[in-house]
């Protein structure tokens, strides 16, 4: 199962040091980076994560507030 993120930052720098710094709090929730993409004509991040415990990942999208702006989370599995 993946996890694809949306994340609305008007900060990109600022928040790509705050991502990079929850590191190991995403991989203790079960959660492994595949690819991290910017937007490029708006102030957006996308981030496809693998997901290995489905109710971790759940529980950390609900405690996590350093995304700096609206959040659209997607659970996917391959077809």
């Amino acid at each position: 199962m993946q996890l694809l993120l949306q994340i609305d930052t008007p900060d990109y720098e600022g928040w790509k040091s705050s991502w990079d710094d929850g590191a190991e709090d995403r991989a203790n929730s079960g959660l492994t980076q595949l690819q991290l993409w910017r937007a490029v004509d708006h102030g957006a991040a996308f981030a496809l994560m693998e997901v290995h415990n489905p109710a971790h990942a759940k529980a950390w999208l609900e405690k996590e507030t350093a995304f700096g702006g609206a959040t659209t989370a997607t659970f996917l599995r391959t077809a």
